[in-house]
């Protein structure tokens, strides 16, 4: 992984700097709430329903056991010892006092971390795949070019108060768990020729306003793909809605315009580029990136192993997981797992300091030092030996971190809701937990196979409700909860928005109406190994509005 130079490192101290003497003065009363807020939100801080919240940014979701620690002692030492992972890689504390939160800072500047522009309207964190430089599906790791953009962003005077904020994801693999085209930029390396390039998509995201990116280029070549980023965050910069925040992303200015014109003014502004504004990004620079992200000292190993098939045949539970929560890894004889942050009524995406503390020496001792975050508010550990397996299961089992889940019913995003949010109109982790106990069983969640249930408490749709095979979205209706139900999501290479199935139903109608649309599908679906969302897409979702409605009056 990349390690700060010097002048990262006294870029960060100077900020924990400036932000000390700004929170002394914000505490004395000498600096009035509504002049902090934009100096805060600079560095992280949020002022939700109940206290204040800090976003430690984790750039593309990569940890490495010392950082795994630190953010460990901060959540014991200065919150409630926990931390909760977020659908953008990083991590929030949700009960820091605003007088630790420069102490924070300061010890995460100690690793390499900190806050910077992981909130206000500029680049946010660049986010990628969670198995980065293990997948098979890999065409190229994509991390080096995540941290070649978070240098070229931060900071940059040009981007620093833009219309809304901003956020970028990039994929090296063709299956896209990076969720590229629901970004404002998502970028899909491809080999042309034997040239690596870039496809561009622009414009996507949720929120009010749910929009799949648009493309606009088909490739754009490594060496220019600065130039080119930078043509468009212009355009947006120029032409973005500055009058009205509803309208203020990049994906209200694509749809506004029209690709094609939205196209060619991006075409225009990079032709228009002088050689003095062009950004030289020397090879070597690029080889130096690279070099920080070679694979680890894999040893040769065979395909398989012995000891990892007699602890299956040994171990039920072990075996049930080991099927779940696995994945291909291009190196024979290693595997990339998810340790799983969505316990059967638990908090989704939270983590206890001593279950950090668990990961950080498992990713020390078995798995080459590298830890990852999801998306989905998970962590990977993304290079296990086969033969390591049994014994990283039994030390996550105890702490809680073994629930056999990656990917099923009960492996959902959910937003904080009203239980955090000032902006919420519902609970959503209320919701969450009880359709989870709903599906805890087991062998009836792998019988539903891969699914997506995302859940938000309002229309900001911080819990991805839009892109959920099955969404929930918390509405309100005269001071009552009530939740919309979407069919149809999706946020892989076959980006879709889902459809909303009809009338919103109160919060006990909900679990009972997300089972009668499970129990619809395992009627209809052909066989077992046909999908809930190919299921979907056959039979169109009349039926599945039926089971919700008609069953329901």
């Amino acid at each position: 992984m990349y390690r700060y130079d010097e002048f990262d490192e006294q870029i960060v101290r100077e900020r924990v700097d400036q932000f000390r003497g700004q929170v002394a003065r914000r505490l004395s009363g000498e600096m009035l709430e509504d002049e902090f807020k934009p100096l805060r939100l600079q560095n992280g801080v949020y002022l939700q329903l109940h206290a204040y919240m800090l976003r430690v940014a984790i750039p593309y979701g990569q940890l490495d056991s010392a950082k795994l620690r630190k953010l460990a002692r901060i959540a014991r030492v200065y919150d409630r010892g926990y931390g909760h992972f977020t659908t953008r890689q990083n991590l929030q504390l949700n009960w820091i006092g605003l007088s630790d939160i420069p102490k924070a800072l300061a010890e995460l500047s100690e690793v390499g971390m900190h806050a910077i522009q992981s909130s206000g309207n500029c680049i946010r964190n660049t986010t990628s795949d969670h198995f980065a430089g293990a997948a098979q599906d890999e065409i190229m790791d994509p991390r080096p070019w995540c941290e070649i953009i978070r240098q070229w962003s931060t900071f940059h005077p040009e981007f620093a108060f833009l219309p809304r904020k901003f956020k970028i994801a990039v994929t090296g693999a063709e299956q896209d768990r990076a969720a590229i085209r629901v970004h404002d930029i998502g970028l899909h390396m491809r080999l042309r020729e034997g040239k690596v390039g870039f496809e561009v998509h622009v414009g996507g995201g949720q929120g009010r306003t749910p929009l799949i990116a648009a493309k606009v280029s088909d490739f754009v070549p490594e060496a220019e793909l600065l130039d080119y980023i930078e043509a468009i965050m212009r355009v947006y910069n120029r032409f973005g809605r500055r009058d009205n925040k509803y309208k203020a992303r990049i994906k209200i200015l694509v749809a506004e315009t029209g690709v094609e014109e939205f196209s060619r003014l991006v075409n225009e502004e990079y032709a228009a580029q002088t050689q003095g504004e062009k950004i030289t990004l020397p090879q070597a620079e690029i080889d130096r990136i690279h070099a920080y992200f070679a694979p680890p000292p894999f040893v040769d190993l065979p395909e398989s192993s012995a000891a990892f098939e007699r602890a299956k045949l040994a171990d039920p539970a072990f075996a049930n997981w080991a099927d779940v929560n696995l994945h291909p890894h291009k190196q024979p004889g290693y595997t990339s797992l998810t340790i799983s942050l969505k316990p059967i009524g638990g908090l989704a995406g939270d983590a206890t300091d001593a279950q950090m503390m668990v990961a950080a020496h498992l990713a020390e001792t078995y798995g080459f030092d590298d830890i990852r975050v999801t998306h989905s508010h998970n962590l990977v550990l993304p290079h296990i030996a086969l033969d390591d397996l049994y014994e990283v299961y039994r030390e996550l089992d105890a702490a809680g971190l073994a629930t056999a889940n990656d990917g099923l019913i009960t492996d959902m995003i959910v937003c904080p809701g009203l239980d955090y949010c000032n902006l919420a109109n519902a609970r959503s982790i209320p919701m969450g937990q009880a359709i989870q106990k709903l599906f805890a069983d087991p062998a009836y969640q792998r019988d539903i196979g891969k699914m997506t249930l995302n859940i938000s408490g309002c229309i900001n749709a911080c819990g991805h409700h839009h892109v959920g095979h099955i969404g929930i979205l918390g509405v309100d209706r005269k001071g009552e909860e009530f939740y919309q139900i979407s069919l149809g999501g999706r946020a892989d290479q076959k980006a879709a928005i889902g459809d909303i199935a009809g009338k919103a139903l109160p919060f006990e109608a909900v679990p009972k109406a997300i089972k009668r649309i499970v129990d619809t599908y395992r009627d209809l679906r052909t066989s077992p190994d046909e999908t809930f969302i190919d299921t979907l897409d056959r039979t169109g979702h009349d039926p599945f509005k039926e089971a919700i409605y008609h069953a329901a009056d």
